[in-house]
């Protein structure tokens, strides 16, 4: 149930940064460069555990689950994200992001999932500032336009599964994050896990940029209705124990076909537990530009 030894290469920040000026983010306009995601060899996962290794790669993603929702209030980060939308994989995405996790407590949410995001890049983008903030707004989110069309277009409120809100995205705003992300991981897997040809493997001292993470990676060599991709590689920060990176992959079309991306999330100097307020979910936070026009 492994693989050999391989290399992955995908764009990311590279020298480009974001830094965190007050509560407001500003792009680093140093150059983007595509490093090498460093892999380590394969570990086993062995059967001294009893267990196969998907089985596993589920107990990690509930642990992290069960971090995420115990331990992590909030946090900051820059989110890289390429997605494939009406058959047309995009160029990447930069965002500066903001989450307050959701809390639930005797039934009673006690914090609200809440969303704060500014587009860095691309150029046509950069500025667009979006919120969302459950339970309030009427279920909408609020957004004003970046680039050449923010000097015009105003602040408006959008149902986040509107057309408008959709255009060019493959998920709602509601479904963003790094908790979302292992709900939809740990979904996945289960699926995986009724098929006897899946095969899932780890790789130690794998790196995200600066940080040390455990990469999963599963194979699903035989497309079913029920199977959304061929392969899948999520890379777990060994420190946070939460995934930072996830990658997949479609089948490909023809034999000896290099796949093609289906989704890829990136979650680039994440900071943990930073003390978010209202305010940075308040779109007339007067360091934001919803209401600056």
């Amino acid at each position: 149930m492994t693989m050999a030894r391989r290399d992955f290469l995908s764009v990311l920040l590279g020298g480009t940064t974001a830094s965190y000026i007050g509560r407001t983010a500003v792009a680093d306009e140093t150059r983007i460069t595509e490093p090498v995601h460093r892999v380590a060899s394969i570990v086993s996962t062995g059967n001294s555990l009893n267990q196969p290794p998907l089985d596993i790669a589920l107990r990690i993603a509930r642990d992290g689950l069960a971090r995420c929702r115990q331990q992590v209030d909030d946090y900051t980060a820059t989110l890289v994200k390429r997605e494939r939308v009406d058959g047309v994989v995009g160029e990447h995405d930069f965002l500066f992001l903001k989450v307050r996790n959701r809390k639930v407590v005797d039934g009673v949410t006690t914090q609200p999932l809440s969303v704060y995001l500014t587009y860095l890049r691309p150029a046509a983008v950069k500025g667009r500032e979006v919120i969302f903030v459950e339970g309030q707004n009427d279920g909408n989110l609020i957004a004003h336009e970046g680039g050449f069309k923010g000097r015009f277009l105003p602040t408006v409120p959008l149902p986040p599964t509107g057309m408008m809100a959709m255009r060019g995205q493959r998920y709602p705003i509601t479904e963003i994050g790094i908790e979302n992300l292992i709900v939809k991981l740990i979904e996945r897997g289960e699926t995986a896990r009724q098929h006897p040809d899946v095969t899932c493997s780890f790789r130690k001292n794998a790196k995200v940029k600066d940080r040390v993470c455990t990469m999963l990676e599963v194979n699903q060599p035989t497309r079913h209705p029920d199977l959304e991709f061929f392969q899948a590689q999520v890379f777990i920060d060994d420190e946070f124990n939460l995934p930072i990176r996830y990658i997949a992959y479609d089948w490909p079309r023809r034999k000896g076909d290099s796949p093609q991306v289906i989704e890829e999330y990136n979650y680039i100097d994440l900071k943990l537990n930073v003390g978010l307020t209202d305010s940075d979910f308040d779109p007339r936070n007067p360091q934001y530009a919803f209401y600056s026009k």
